[in-house]
C-alpha cells in the first residue's frame, strides 16, 4: 500500500490544516467541511491526516472498532461468545471513505447473505458507519450526495448511534465519527440541515505565490519517484505534530474559558444574528482545541477572532444587500465589538 502523502509537507493551506488539526483533539466540534477549488490538497490533507494520528487500541479482527474493556452488544466478536476474547491490538484511526453512489446497506450495515444461506444463521453485515467508529468519515464532493444518504448521516452525527431495523435484524452499535467533508461549490450547495451539522467550515483557493507553488511541485514530485523516502524525510516533522495532538487532547479539558471571553463570544454571535446555540458552543469547544494545541490552560480572544470565519461563516444568514461575503461580515462584527470595549 502505497505512503499517504505527509501531513507536514503540505504547503500552505494554513487554516484547512488547523481545522483538521482541531477535530483531531476535540471530536466533539463535529467535522469539518472544506470547500473550494479542485486539485488545492482537499483530499491529500485528510487522507494525510489518518496516517499522522495516533494509534487506536481495538481486538484483533472487530469491525465495529470497540474499546478492548468496552465491547459493544451487537459485537459477537469481542465478546467472546463461544470463544476465548481475540487479543488487543493497535491499528491506524480509521478513515473511511463513503463513495457517493453506496447504497444505504452499505453504509449502514444489512443481514449477512452468505451466513443466511450457508449456515441458516441471522447476522448482521457491519457496514462503513461501523468501520468508522472511532475515527473519520469522509466524503468528497459532499455536496453531490444523495438526500436519503444525508438522511442516515444527520441521525448518526447527531446521536453516535447507529440503529437498524429491517429483514428481522434489530441491531444498534456506537457511529462516533469526525465527518469530514470536501467539495467544489461550484457543483451545487450543501442542503442547510447537513451544513449545520459541521462544527468547522472552511474555504480553500489556489495558491498565487510564484515560490509556493514551486515548491508544491517539487514536494511532489519527490513523493510520486521515492513515497518512503520522502515520508522518511518527513518523519521528524510528522512526529511532532502527532505529539502536539496527543498532548492537546490530554490537556483539552484543563483548558480554562475566561468569563470575558465567553461573554464576548456570545456578544458576536448575538451581533451577527446566529441562530441556535451551537455557535457560541463550537467557538467555545474550537477555542480550547487550539489553545491545547499550543500548549496554553486558557482561551485567549485572539483564538477567537483566528477561528471566528471558520465556526461562523456556514452559519450566517444569507443577506441578499451585502455582497462583500461572509467573513468580511465577520471581521466586521469582530471590530465593532473591539471599538465598543475599546470606548467602554
Amino acid at each position: 500500500m502505497t505512503l499517504p502523502f505527509p501531513f507536514a509537507a503540505i504547503v500552505g493551506q494554513e487554516d484547512m490544516k488547523k481545522a483538521l488539526l482541531m477535530a483531531a483533539v476535540e471530536p466533539m466540534l463535529g467535522g469539518v467541511l472544506i470547500f473550494g477549488d479542485r486539485g488545492t490538497g482537499k483530499s491529500t490533507a485528510v487522507r494525510a491526516l489518518a496516517e499522522l494520528l495516533p494509534k487506536i487500541e481495538t481486538r484483533q479482527g472487530c469491525r465495529y472498532n470497540c474499546l478492548p474493556g468496552e465491547p459493544q452488544e451487537a459485537c459477537r466478536h469481542c465478546r467472546g461468545e463461544g470463544k476465548h476474547k481475540p487479543p488487543t491490538i493497535k491499528i491506524r484511526t480509521p478513515m473511511v471513505d463513503l463513495p457517493l453512489g453506496a447504497t444505504e446497506d452499505r453504509v449502514c450495515g444489512s443481514l449477512d447473505i452468505e451466513k443466511a444461506l450457508v449456515a441458516g444463521e441471522k447476522a448482521f453485515e457491519p457496514g462503513l458507519l461501523a468501520a468508522a467508529n472511532r475515527g473519520f468519515l469522509y466524503i468528497d464532493e459532499i455536496n453531490l450526495l444523495e438526500d436519503h444518504l444525508v438522511d442516515l448521516l444527520l441521525d448518526a452525527a447527531a446521536s453516535g448511534v447507529n440503529v437498524v431495523e429491517r429483514e428481522g435484524l434489530s441491531v444498534r452499535h456506537s457511529a462516533r465519527f469526525v465527518l469530514v467533508g470536501s467539495g467544489n461549490p461550484e457543483e451545487g450547495d450543501l442542503r442547510p440541515q447537513l451544513l449545520d451539522r459541521f462544527g468547522l467550515a472552511v474555504d480553500v483557493r489556489t495558491i498565487n505565490d510564484l515560490s509556493m507553488r514551486i515548491e508544491v511541485i517539487r514536494r511532489r514530485d519527490a513523493y510520486e519517484t521515492d513515497p518512503a523516502a520522502f515520508a522518511a524525510e518527513w518523519g521528524k516533522r510528522e512526529a511532532a505534530i502527532r505529539n502536539r495532538v496527543v498532548a492537546a487532547r490530554k490537556m483539552l479539558r484543563q483548558v480554562e474559558i475566561p468569563e470575558a471571553v465567553l461573554s464576548r463570544m456570545s456578544q458576536l454571535c448575538m451581533r451577527l444574528g446566529i441562530d441556535g446555540m451551537r455557535g457560541e458552543l463550537t467557538l467555545m469547544r474550537a477555542g480550547r482545541a487550539a489553545a491545547a494545541l499550543d500548549g496554553r490552560s486558557a482561551i485567549t480572544w485572539a483564538d477567537v477572532e483566528a477561528i471566528a470565519p471558520m465556526v461562523l461563516c456556514h452559519r450566517l444568514r444569507r443577506d441578499p444587500l451585502d455582497d462583500a461575503g461572509s467573513t468580511p461580515r465577520i471581521e466586521r462584527a469582530l471590530a465593532s465589538l473591539e471599538s465598543g470595549y475599546a470606548h467602554a
